[in-house]
This record gives structure tokens, sequence and C-alpha cells, in this order.
């Protein structure tokens, strides 16, 4: 069973692929408190315990070196009186705020820096092979007088991806050409892109990226209409579970067994039963319902305001009652209620009037449920339930990421202001994750890797063995 490291490994979205494919985690880390929480209370559900089988550590990343990490292995029980082996992979994905596309990008944003120490790791642990996620916007990110673990110093201007790849090179490492890949091509029901990067020591067999899958993309609906609170309603839109609803339920992630004081096998995944995990649904006022209620399935608040303005909302008296009666009392330019219901029913509106109607937010969208849904977000605000006039909940979005039902996402559900800088609460959890099954899907051909190159290693040994019973 080949063995990993996962750092900056946030709730679990990259280990739960792991496992999956069929890698033991040896090693991971974070700094949130919140995540710990989160991530070692799965890993214990799964068979994964702390100290015995597998070790987390929580901190910072410069504080970690390849002493504290290797002593943190070789004290696990499973490895008592017995050579810890060397390390197949190291997975990461060092945090992405600062090379988003979305949002002001600093050049030098410190979050920028800790690639760098994800470098210097492996560096240290020299893994056979290396894998790291991010954004898109890692690909146009810039750094200046940027210092490699050789002390090599990059000029102002230089591409994050060229740094990358220049320092594996340099410490021993093959690069394969940086791709993008959407998590929609994986099992995943969410537009998803992400840079992939994989290295592999010199001399070792080369991994391939995953292929795309040929099936159709998996929908909103696919995903979460078991989920409609209303049960009529969900009899209606979901009579009949569908395949990746059940997998979600059953579970994809194995279960981790002993068949001896060292053999490590994998046992059945955990299936959910009851009440669903961190499936609260948050307390709308009306004015925030009805406003929800004016958009239609894919439609964002640019759209619908383009909508109003040239086809009016005709039946804003049925859906919005009390929503009209609300911008009625709070504006001046109409003195007779029936005359502005009119104008809006037109789309002779204002923009003061539509300011009213929909409220400061800059934009939302209502998930369209026969399309993929976009990209997973840490602010569920941004978004609307399909099927329900609500913001989704921490379960329907971690449904969409590939999240089993069974994985429960610990701490505050949400949080705002500062305390954003310092706690991790469910939502941002299951939106700074990697999907699992798109992990997993990168993972499978980096074991795939891994045991061509076992393979080769017997046969080599064989045939040494072979030569020299010859020679004898």
């Amino acid at each position: 069973m080949p063995n990993a490291i996962d750092l900056f490994c946030g709730a679990g979205g990259m280990s739960e692929g792991l496992i999956q494919a069929g890698f033991h985690i040896l090693f991971s880390s974070d700094i949130s408190e919140d995540v710990e929480r989160t991530y070692t209370q799965r890993h214990e559900q799964l068979g994964l315990i702390q100290g015995e089988n597998t070790f987390f550590h929580r901190g910072d990343i410069s504080d970690l070196n390849r002493d504290f990490i290797y002593q943190a292995i070789q004290n696990l029980t499973i490895f008592q009186g017995h050579e810890i082996p060397n390390i197949d992979a190291i997975f990461g994905g060092p945090p992405c705020q600062g090379f988003s596309l979305a949002g002001r990008r600093r050049r030098n944003d410190p979050r920028n820096m800790l690639f760098g120490q994800y470098l210097r790791i492996i560096n240290e642990i020299q893994p056979k092979y290396v894998v790291m996620e991010n954004v898109e916007g890692f690909l146009y990110t810039k750094l200046d007088q940027f210092i490699g673990v050789t002390e090599k110093v990059y000029p102002d201007d230089s591409l994050v991806t060229d740094i990358l790849e220049n320092e594996l090179s340099e410490i021993g490492y093959s690069v394969l050409p940086t791709t993008v890949l959407d998590a929609s091509n994986y099992g995943v029901p969410q537009k998803r892109r992400r840079v992939i990067f994989i290295a592999y020591r010199n001399g070792l067999t080369p991994p391939e990226y995953p292929e795309i899958n040929d099936v159709r993309d998996l929908t909103v609906q696919d995903a979460i209409g078991d989920l409609i609170i209303d049960n009529q309603r969900r009899q209606e839109i979901n009579p009949i579970g569908t395949d990746y609803q059940i997998s979600s339920i059953q579970g994809r992630t194995p279960t981790i067994i002993y068949a001896d004081r060292n053999t490590i096998e994998f046992g059945n995944p955990i299936a959910h039963e009851g009440e669903q995990y961190n499936h609260q649904t948050s307390k709308h006022s009306t004015l925030v319902v009805e406003r929800f209620k004016l958009y239609n399935d894919g439609e964002n608040t640019p759209a619908l305001i383009s909508r109003i303005k040239r086809e009016g909302e005709p039946l804003i008296r049925l859906s919005s009652p009390n929503l009209l009666e609300y911008c009625f009392n709070n504006q001046n330019e109409y003195d007779n209620f029936e005359s502005f219901v009119q104008e809006i029913q037109s789309g002779t509106i204002t923009e003061d009037i539509l300011k009213l109607l929909l409220s400061k937010k800059g934009n939302r969208l209502k998930y369209d449920p026969n399309t993929a849904a976009p990209t997973v977000v840490t602010l569920p605000d941004d978004f609307i339930n399909p099927f329900e006039n609500r913001i989704p909940t921490v379960r329907e979005l971690a449904r969409l990421q590939s999240f089993d039902d069974s994985f429960f996402f610990e701490g505050k559900r949400t949080t705002g202001g500062p305390r954003r800088r310092v706690e991790v609460p469910q939502y941002t959890q299951v939106g700074n994750a990697v999907p699992p099954l798109l992990a997993k899907a990168v993972a499978l051909k980096v074991k795939e890797a891994i045991n061509n190159n076992n393979l080769q290693m017997e046969i080599k040994d064989n045939n040494t063995k072979e030569a020299r019973l010859v020679n004898q």
C-alpha cells in the first residue's frame, strides 16, 4: 500500500481522495484548530488513529522539518521496532487566496510564500512523487526576489509556475507539463477548475494526468435533489435517489482496518443513516425569501436586472407581495401603489427602485438544477437553492464537492467580520476543500506510477538473483 503525506490538508478533501485511491496517510498538517477537529474526527471514524497509524500536526508549516515529520512517523505504533518506509508521495495545496483570480492579488502577499515552504519540505523529505493543487490564478502570479530552497534569488516579475518548475528541477525532480483539470470531468457535480502540478524523482516512472470521464456532467439535482427539506416537494422533484445520491449516503471512502499488528487493509465505507449532518437551514426574513423568488434557475443578479428592465416582472404581485409593499413604503417617486406596481410589471423601473427591490447584495446566483454547479466558495450567501428559496446548507455544498454524507464538519456553521481571519467555519472548510473525487482521480494515476516502479524493481531484483545463481 503506497503511503502519503498531506500538507495544508484542510478539512480533508485531498485525504478523502487519497484514501479512496488506496493510499495510507502517515502524516498530515494544517494550521487551523477548527480544521483539526474536523480532520482528526473524520480520520478516527475511518480507523486512522492519531499516534497509532497516522499523525496530524496542527501548526505553521514554517515550523515543520524533516526530523519532526520522520520522528512523528517513527513513533507510530505500527512502526515500533520496524524501519519506516520511504515516502511515496507528498500532496498539498498551499492556501490559494494570494493566487485567486477573485479579488485583488498582491504580488508579495505572504500567503504566496507558503508554496516556498512546501518546496522546502519536499526538498527535505525527497518523496518519490509530488502533487500540488491550486487555483487558476496561480498560473499568472508573479513574485519579486523570491529566494529558492537552494538560495537562488529570482528576479522581479518571475512567474510562480516557472519558479516551481525550476526549483523542483534543482532538487532532482522532473515536472509534468502543468495542466488545469475541471472537477466535473471526474464525477463531481461542480464546474471547478484547478491547476495541478505533478513531479517525480528523476529516473522514476512518470505518472499521467487522469483521463476525462466520457459520461455526462452530473447536475445539481443529481447531487442534492434528495436533500430538499419540504417532503412533498422532494417527492415531486426527486422521487428516486440517483446513483450519486446513493453513493454519497452509502459512502465512498473505505475504513482502515488492521489485518495484524503491522498490516493495514481497507474495509467497507461508512454508510450514513438517520438525520443528515450539517444540514441546518438559514433563517431568512420574508423580504429575503421574496427577493430569492425573483430569480429564475441559473440566473444571477445582473441577468435578473437586465430581464426586469427588458421584460418587467409580471408575477411580482403574487411572488413578492411583502417586498412590493416594502419598496413602495421606502421610495419617494410614486404616490399611488397601483401605478408603482404597474411600473415594475412593465419594466419601466428606476435604478433606485431596483436597489430597493434587490437590496445592496452585489451578486447572487440561483443554481440551475439541470447543470453542474459553479465553483463552491466559502460564502454561501452568493447562491440560492433552486428548489427552495434559501441559501444552500453546508451538507448541500459538501455534496456538490463529493464528500460522503458520513463526513461531519466540526465548528461554527459560519462566521463573519474580523473572526474570519482566525476562524474556519464549516462553510469555509467545505469551500476550501479539494473535491475528493478529483483528488482520487489524480491519486490513482500517481499510485499507478508507484506500482509500476515497484514492479520494475522486483523484476530487476529477480534478474539480479537469477544472474547470481547462474554465475554460481
